[in-house]
């Protein structure tokens, strides 16, 4: 259980992060660079509320956990309907995902006005604005209350 509440103050921090670079960093700095960093931090935060609901399924035996991160998404993916994740959420989910390993193995990247552009090898571009990440920053925080409340629910419940 220790696992889970860690990674739970993990997930937490990391869109506390988020959240200030968001809205408070970034508008008195304007470095557009900075928009990478923060989804690089709301990828973190889901990245962990999604293990943490996981790790809280395996402890109940509703869930196995693989050395694969795409199959515990997809484990993530059956459990979600039980814990109020609608398809809607699982697909920018996997947005947020598809952005990262983007700009993982992006060749280049620049900032173009009020975007920060990644330029993929068969030069296709994406684009994270700042609008899309206070979207973003919305769906992380929902998912994290919603990871929260079942977790401390169920260990709540199991102390009486």
């Amino acid at each position: 259980m220790e696992n889970i509440y860690f990674l739970l103050e993990t997930a937490s921090k990391r869109l506390m992060i988020a959240d200030h670079m968001t809205y408070v960093t970034f508008p008195l700095i304007k470095d557009k660079k900075l928009l990478i960093k923060i989804l690089d931090e709301l990828n973190s935060s889901l990245l962990n509320s999604i293990n943490a609901l996981l790790h809280h399924e395996y402890a109940y035996k509703r869930a196995v956990l693989y050395k694969d991160p795409k199959l515990n998404f997809k484990t993530f993916i059956n459990c979600s309907q039980r814990y109020g994740i609608n398809s809607s959420e699982i697909e920018k989910i996997g947005e947020i995902f598809t952005l990262i390993e983007k700009h993982k193995q992006s060749p280049m990247e620049f900032v173009k006005n009020d975007k920060f552009v990644i330029l993929s090898d068969n030069l296709n571009t994406d684009t994270i604005t700042l609008d899309k990440l206070k979207e973003y920053l919305f769906l992380t925080r929902n998912i994290f209350k919603k990871t929260e409340t079942i977790i401390k629910s169920t260990t709540i419940g199991n102390r009486r």
